[in-house]
């Protein structure tokens, strides 16, 4: 009986040295050693360096620069400024950090932020996602389904809704201080969206942990909706059964709805959405329909006026 040899390693499933180095400023960043044993490598496999490790949702259009994605951001609650969050976010203290679920749930949670993160091993976690905000992106985000979480807490039959409430801490967040929005800043989602599998619950991206401007320690992100759905800095999910009031929905019902789904054919009553311009490029391109993303979620607005339900 011969011994078994084990076949060899093709050098395109080989981790890239720069992909490791970035992998153990991670584990240090997030609090450790002890996390190498729980973020297994795929993690850090960007699908941009080796192929490794990629989510099936992952997009090939080339990736916006790190550099953009990090210094040019929509995070009131350090500044309405594009440059401003990065300027300013280095107040946030992501440690210790808890997230809270409660509501109509059969087991109500405190999360720590580690836990979380100890959670990851339960699916693939690299999503190269287009996102559009005042502008189009494609990021490599790092995360798992919020489902994975909610699915703990088992969710009653009267959870209808999720609702996101992030931060509030003008001590740490000086943007607070003005009254731009009725702080704290919540978002929310109904029950079918928060378990669709692209919606994100996001820890890093480029694989790092989250940079504080970017949301840290954590984030939601949803590929097919306007970048102000996806709640930053996040302490508590509550699950409802209405429909929670988001922050911009408050500030501006006739420009903000709830779905707040990406749609040529819905203009928002300032411009035209028909059209966007992804960060570094001068020319516009067309809009897609949820973002390009239609495969996936038309399916939960089936028989919806998209035009009413904006």
């Amino acid at each position: 009986m011969k011994p078994y040899k084990p076949p060899a390693i093709p050098s395109s499933e080989i981790t890239p040295q720069a992909l490791f180095q970035a992998r153990r400023k991670f584990i240090q960043t997030a609090g450790g050693a002890a996390l190498a044993a729980v973020w297994p490598q795929t993690l850090w496999a960007m699908d941009n360096l080796g192929g490794l490790g990629k989510s099936k949702y992952s997009v090939t259009d080339e990736l916006t620069p790190r550099q953009a994605v990090t210094e040019y951001n929509n995070f009131y609650e350090f500044g309405t400024g594009k440059d401003q969050p990065a300027i300013n976010a280095g107040s946030l203290q992501t440690r210790p950090w808890t997230i809270t679920v409660e509501g109509e749930v059969k087991k109500s949670k405190v999360f720590d932020i580690d836990e979380l993160l100890k959670m990851a091993a339960l699916e693939e976690r690299v999503y190269r996602l287009r996102c559009v905000e005042a502008w189009s992106m494609v990021v490599p985000w790092l995360g798992y389904s919020l489902a994975e979480l909610l699915k703990r807490v088992e969710p009653t039959g009267n959870a209808k809704f999720v609702e996101f409430v992030s931060l509030h801490d003008p001590a740490q967040m000086p943007g607070q201080k003005a009254a731009v929005l009725d702080w704290p800043y919540r978002e929310g989602l109904r029950m079918d969206e928060a378990m669709h599998p692209l919606t994100l619950l996001t820890f890093g991206l480029y694989g790092e942990v989250l940079p504080k401007q970017n949301g840290a320690p954590v984030r939601i992100v949803m590929p097919w909706k306007y970048g102000f759905k996806s709640a930053k800095s996040i302490v508590k999910f509550r699950l409802v059964e209405q429909q929670p009031l988001t922050s911009w929905m408050k500030a501006g019902p006739g420009e903000y709805g709830f779905y707040a789904n990406v749609n040529p054919e819905v203009d928002h009553p300032r411009w035209s959405q028909a059209k966007e311009r992804r960060i570094g490029e001068f020319l516009k391109r067309k809009t897609l329909m949820f973002n390009g993303y239609a495969d996936e979620v038309a399916a939960l607005y089936a028989g919806m006026d998209l035009q009413r339900n904006f």
